[in-house]
Parts: C-alpha cells; structure tokens; sequence
C-alpha cells in the first residue's frame, strides 16, 4: 500500500515537472510585441461647432390683394424675374349687394338734384341777362348747379367703384390690377385664374397672390444649442455646406444671434443668422437646408499631432519616441488648439521624430 502511494506521488511529481517545461516553453514561442509609429505633419487646424438650418432670401415678401373678388388673369408663373410695378395678375370684382343698391340710390338722386339746379340755373341765367335778377341771386344759383355737378360726377364714379373697382379718374391706377412692389424671383404663385380671394384688411391678411424675393442676397438661419451659444459672436466666420450642393463650401459672415433660446425636442436653441457669400456658378434655391460650421478659432499650418498619441500624467501632457527600433522614451508636449481629430503642437517635438501608437501588433516568429 505504502509503495502505491509513493509510486502516484513521483508520477505526480514528474507531471507538474512536465508541464512547467511545457509552459515556459509555450511562453517562449509567443510572438513579440510590435508597436507602430506615426509621425507629426504640418496642417490647418479648425476648432469649430456647428448649427443647422436652411438657406432663405434676406427679403421675401407677399403680394396680397387689395379687395375681394375673382382672378380674371394671371401674368407670371414661379420662377420669373420681375420688376417693381409690373403687373402680376388682374381681379374682377364681385360686387357686394349692399353697397351696389346705395350706389345705385345715390346716382338717381344725384340725377334728380342735378336736372332741377340745372333747370333753375338756366331760368336765372337768362334773367340775370335781361338785368331782372342782382349778381347775388345768379352766383347762388350758380353755386348750387356745379355742387349738383360735383355731385353727380361723384355718384358715376362710386358705382363704377362698386361694379368694377375703377372710376374715370384713376385711370391705370387701380386696385384691381395687382403688381410687384419690389425687384426679384417669383418664388409661388398660389392661386389660380377663378380662384376667389379676400381683401387684406385689419381683420384679415388677405389672400396672397405670389411670393416674391431677391434670390441675389441670401442669409443663413439656423439654430445653435445654448452649451454652443456662449463662444459665438457677431461677426464670426461661418463655413457653409448646403446639402443640395455636393463639395462646394459657401463663406458667410454671422451678423444676429437671437437673445432669447425656444425650447424644441427638450433642449434650449438659438436662432442665428448670417449673410451668404454667393458665387456665379451655382444657384441656391430658396429653402435648400444646410450646415454651418461656425469658425471659433483657427490656425493654418501648424505642426500638428493625431489627439489619440497624446499621453496625459496630472497636468502634464507627452508622447513617448522611439529612440531606437521599437524602444520609447516618453517626450513632453505643449499643445494648443484641437479641432477633436488633430491638436496642435507648439513645442516638444519635431517634425520628423517618430511617435509610438498605443496599439500592439505581433509579429509571428518561424
């Protein structure tokens, strides 16, 4: 029994004996570690944020109609270049019922007015031309037949007024005859010939005829959060990407921030706006969304690191160099601005030194 038991004993032994050997000899054949290196470059480096919203003219207007009635014609069609004054569209007027008949009323009793002066104007004339009647009584007469004149004439023109929004004295100059009141595109024209529209009066808008705006100075509006909000001013460069418009980059100079935040989807945002510097070779069309980078500081060509090299100890930042193959010295930095991808290094390092990637490789050995 006794020598079974020292028999298991030495095997156990020899095992544990085996497999140490084993282990430092699987531990030997590990491939060793291998680091990579990366090395300064000279760069631009932008810290910047970044607002969204669209682009819009600086001037749009809505031409509304001046009274109620029918669209009888209609001149432009969206996209047309027009002129201050010119002529957009033509309302007839339906006349209200109302004021037709007091119209009406007022004409015939202009009438009755105007035939009894004239029949006495004409009496006293003649008597006042065989010396009957004094020069008084003539020039009251007188006075009374032109006021039933003025009257009459008064009377034509409201119910030419009433039926056709135009009198004799006007002319061209009536409100029935709808135009332009500045230079610019024709965006919308949302209203059709026999569409009925309402008067823009101090109860209502009214119905907008066409939508017009100078496509020739655009401004930026968009939204900047309130953790963003504090480091922009007016003034700052904003770099443009309209998303209608594949790599082409618009400059824009931020002129209005707006000094009180909505509130949308539970965060705090901000309008800004900003003047678009257009260009000649593409045309931006009213509504196009777009993306500002809004410059808050920059430097061009500076030496410059990727952020993911740097090492940080307390306060204190640095990279290690490879002195000799795969051997690291660690080699304090001064940095200075960072755009989240590469940091600008001011100090601590040259161009060509060689900087370790804190990401081991290995190398397989034969």
């Amino acid at each position: 029994m006794k020598i079974f038991f020292k028999s298991l004993l030495v095997i156990a032994i020899v095992a544990i004996i085996v497999y140490v050997f084993y282990f430092l000899y699987q531990k030997n054949q590990e491939s060793p570690i291998v680091y990579e290196t990366d090395t300064a470059k000279i760069t631009n480096i932008i810290k910047k944020t970044v607002a969204t919203g669209s682009v819009v003219p600086r001037k749009e207007i809505e031409i509304k109609s001046q009274l109620s009635g029918i669209i009888e014609e209609i001149y432009i069609e969206p996209g047309d270049m027009v002129k201050k004054g010119q002529l957009l569209s033509k309302v007839k007027i339906i006349p209200n019922m109302v004021n037709l008949n007091n119209a009406e009323s007022r004409l015939n009793r202009a009438n009755i007015n105007y035939e009894h002066a004239k029949l006495l104007f004409d009496r006293q004339k003649e008597l006042y031309e065989k010396y009957v009647i004094a020069e008084v009584e003539y020039q009251q007469v007188e006075t009374n037949f032109r006021e039933a004149c003025e009257e009459l004439n008064s009377a034509e023109n409201n119910l030419q007024l009433v039926k056709e929004g135009v009198s004799k004295k006007s002319g061209s100059g009536t409100n029935t005859l709808i135009r332009s009141t500045i230079d610019g595109m024709v965006l919308d024209v949302p209203v059709k010939e026999g569409n009925q529209v309402i008067e823009s009066n101090t109860f209502n808008p009214g119905t907008t005829i066409a939508t017009i705006a100078n496509m020739n100075n655009m401004i930026f509006m968009g939204e900047v959060d309130e953790s963003e909000v504090g480091k922009i001013h007016i003034g700052m460069d904003l770099i443009l990407s309209v998303g209608a418009i594949e790599n082409v980059k618009y400059n824009a100079k931020l002129e209005y921030i707006s000094p009180k935040g909505i509130e949308k989807n539970g965060a705090i945002q901000f309008q800004i706006k900003a003047a678009v510097q257009l260009n000649d070779t593409n045309f931006i069309r009213a509504g196009y969304s777009a993306n500002a980078d809004i410059v808050l500081s920059r430097k061009d060509s500076v030496l410059a690191i990727n952020e993911s090299l740097l090492l940080f100890d307390k306060d204190t930042v640095f990279v290690e160099i490879e002195t000799a193959p795969q051997i690291f010295e660690k080699n304090i930095i001064k940095v200075g601005i960072s755009d989240g991808i590469n940091i600008e290094v001011t100090s601590g390092l040259k161009i060509e030194d060689k900087i370790k990637i804190h990401k081991a490789i290995f190398t397989s050995q034969i």
